[in-house]
């Protein structure tokens, strides 16, 4: 007995998130594994690629691209994709967990499903892929191992790793590989690799053809065989296949797997409006009658009888077209293309001929005296709507009277009959449709809003969403609802499903221009605080008001996250430079430069400074505002005063006269100055000279 060696991954944790609890498929390309997703406490399935793939980058692109594709899709029969990741060569998938069957495993455990479980199976299917076909994308790859019934009977498609976008005309990759399972691939993806919704069309008519029929409509030994069929031959016709066939189903098939695509139904929408179009003409008969079923033609079918029982003695109700019309809704189904319309039309009134013929050749039925028509002459006395007929065998002998009391005994009882009918057609009704009846929640954590309130109405749920932020969760997504994922319920019930808001962050409002109370302010009314104030010179803020903040206006940041302020003290000091002894030119240059303005006063005579340059300013030194103003004084060089004569004066008379005039005075002795009396000068009197400067006096 060989035993599987244990997989390494199982136990591992992927991404510091993802825990991988056992494998449940493995493919050529990865394997899927049932995991639980810690962050949120969900089981969820991993799809991880190959390790040999892995290091392909075509692959592992064309891998990614699954997750990019089925994340666009929101429908509940899509199997949802919540991440993509990749952990110590690991490339991996996080996807919706579908406890169930592939359809695969279906057909090999019961051979092949009768029309109504088959038509249950295509309905969502097709629904599906209309989702994905609205939105630009194909899948590719339709076949039964994709198609997964769930426990409780919700059909979902998986793997739609294969789609790509409808523009996109080419089916193969860069090895020319042919994309898709060989016995669905339709003729055009072999011949011209041309792929549109078509394809996805073609293949899905040939799961239904296998649902019905328990076999492949196209299955050789050998590669080439089968293609061959699938460009040559055309499906086979399901009444060579199928004993009984419904006439109806054969003609959908044999459209929708046309070898021609604009023969087949335009898009899996088209191709599913068709379909109800044709089950709602189907009697319950037809839809339940086994592979081998004796069929007579849709809507007028022939019971089958047990094994050795004969024909009924009793009374038999056989369902007509109308009636099992009249109990499903009609379905409005959009125009198709002319040209595919006529053929399918011609198809379609050649099976209604088949039908008719059919119909026509059961007969009148004797009924006593009376002899009615077939179907066909009871749809055409009605005015073409065929009503629902109680066919009954003939009674040989004529009735014996009923006793009064017998008579009325009969209706009491046939009264009572009605009421217990009344009753348990009430609570029928009750426990199995109405207020009473009973659903089971669906798994909705991780999917997109739209995606959770189709999955809570698919299961008779009502719902009403709330809003929360999350770090983790993406905006739109639901977080959670507050009924448990399996948990039983009432229909009708309203489920609360608490949908991301995205991560919970605050724009910085503008504070520019306000004083620190009216930021503090503004910052409290987005849930930010109040972080560290400075203080700098600004030329145009006026001063305490704010400057800058920190981060600046309109970055996001979480709730409570601190913002800092710098506020003006206003404008910088500006240094009085020192202008003496510059030209009135050179000063204002220099006092522009520096923001400052200037003006003249009194020019004033000057013995250090030349006349035309600066003697004096006001403010000599100290600090000035941008704008304010220097007054500055332009010398007129010394002032000249006549120099008085002292000629024969004493020293000390000669001294006073000078100071006088405005002079310092030098006396120079000689021999001793005896006779204290001055004997020259210098300058001499009558002298124009500057005042201030010194005149000497020689003294003897």
């Amino acid at each position: 007995m060989t035993v599987e060696p244990t997989d390494p991954l199982i136990g591992t944790v992927l991404d510091g998130r993802y825990r991988v609890l056992e494998r449940v498929a493995r493919g050529g390309m990865a394997s899927v594994y049932r995991g639980l997703d810690m962050r949120l406490d969900r089981e969820v399935a991993l799809k991880v690629m190959r390790e040999h793939l892995a290091a392909d980058p075509a692959f592992v692109e064309r891998f990614r691209r699954e997750a990019r594709t089925s994340a666009r899709l929101s429908q509940a029969n899509i199997v949802g994709v919540f991440d993509q990741g990749e952990d110590q060569g690991h490339v991996f998938l996080v996807m919706e967990y579908v406890p169930g069957q592939t359809l695969r495993q279906v057909l090999d455990a019961n051979g092949s499903l009768t029309p109504r479980a088959a038509l249950d199976i295509m309905e969502p299917v097709l629904a599906a892929l209309a989702a994905a076909h609205s939105a630009g994308l194909m899948h590719r790859d339709v076949k039964p191992e994709n198609v997964i019934v769930r426990e409780d009977g919700l059909v979902k498609v998986a793997d739609f790793g294969l789609a790509r976008a409808v523009t996109s005309q080419t089916a193969t990759s860069a090895t020319s590989e042919v994309l898709g399972t060989l016995s669905y691939i339709s003729p055009e993806q072999l011949e011209h690799t041309d792929v549109t919704p078509r394809s996805d069309v073609y293949a899905a008519a040939l799961v239904l053809f296998e649902m019905l029929t328990g076999q492949k409509a196209f299955d050789g030994k050998s590669i080439p065989n089968v293609i061959f069929q699938h460009v040559h031959r055309g499906v086979p016709p399901l009444s060579s296949v199928m004993a009984g066939a419904p006439p109806s189903l054969e003609t959908l098939i044999s459209q929708a797997a046309a070898k021609d695509p604009q023969e087949r139904p335009a898009d899996a929408q088209e191709f599913l409006d068709e379909l109800r179009h044709v089950r709602a003409r189907l009697s319950d008969t037809v839809l339940d009658a086994r592979p081998g079923g004796k069929v007579a033609a849709d809507g007028v079918t022939a019971p089958l009888p047990a094994a050795g029982a004969g024909a009924s003695a009793g009374d038999t109700a056989v369902i007509s077209s109308a009636e099992s019309e009249r109990r499903r809704p009609a379905v409005q189904a959009p125009a198709p293309s002319k040209a595919s319309k006529a053929k399918r039309d011609a198809a379609r009134t050649q099976a209604a001929g088949t039908q008719n013929a059919r119909t026509q050749a059961v007969g009148p039925t004797t009924t006593g005296n009376r002899t009615t028509g077939g179907a066909a002459s009871r749809t055409a006395q009605s005015g073409g709507t065929a009503a629902p007929e109680i066919v009954r065998h003939p009674v040989t002998g004529p009735p014996a009277p009923a006793a009064p009391a017998r008579t009325r005994r009969r209706a009491l009882i046939l009264s009572l009959i009605g009421l217990l009918i009344a009753a348990g057609a009430g609570a029928g009704w009750w426990f199995g449709l109405g207020p009473g009846a009973t659903t089971t929640m669906p798994p909705v954590a991780g999917l997109a809003q739209d995606a959770a309130v189709s999955a809570l109405h698919t299961a008779h749920l009502d719902a009403h969403v709330s809003g929360a932020f999350s770090e983790s969760v993406a905006k739109g997504t639901v977080i959670e609802a507050d009924l448990k994922e399996g948990a039983t319920a009432h229909r009708g019930d309203t489920v609360t499903l608490t949908v991301s808001k995205g991560k919970e962050r605050y724009d910085v409002p503008t504070l520019a221009g306000k004083t620190r109370d009216q930021a503090e302010s503004a910052l409290r009314k987005v849930k930010l605080t109040l972080g560290t104030v400075t203080e700098a010179y600004d030329e145009t803020v006026g001063v305490g008001k704010v400057v800058s903040s920190d981060p600046g206006q309109g970055t996001p940041l979480k709730r409570g996250d601190a913002v800092a302020l710098v506020l003006s003290l206003g404008p910088a000091p500006i240094n009085v430079p020192d202008l003496k002894g510059k030209t009135l030119d050179e000063a204002t240059s220099l006092l522009q430069a520096l923001g400052l303005e200037i003006t003249t006063g009194d020019e004033v005579y000057s013995v250090d400074v030349p006349e035309g340059q600066i003697a004096e300013q006001e403010p000599a030194t100290g600090t000035l505002k941008r704008g304010e103003t220097v007054t500055v004084h332009v010398s007129k060089g010394p002032e000249l005063i006549e120099v008085p004569d002292v000629f024969r004066k004493s020293t000390d008379e000669a001294v006073a006269i000078l100071k006088a005039a405005g002079f310092e005075v030098k006396i120079e002795k000689q021999f001793g100055a005896p006779f204290n009396r001055v004997t020259a000068q210098e300058p001499r009197s009558g002298t124009k000279y500057p005042k201030g400067q010194v005149v000497t006096i020689f003294v003897v």
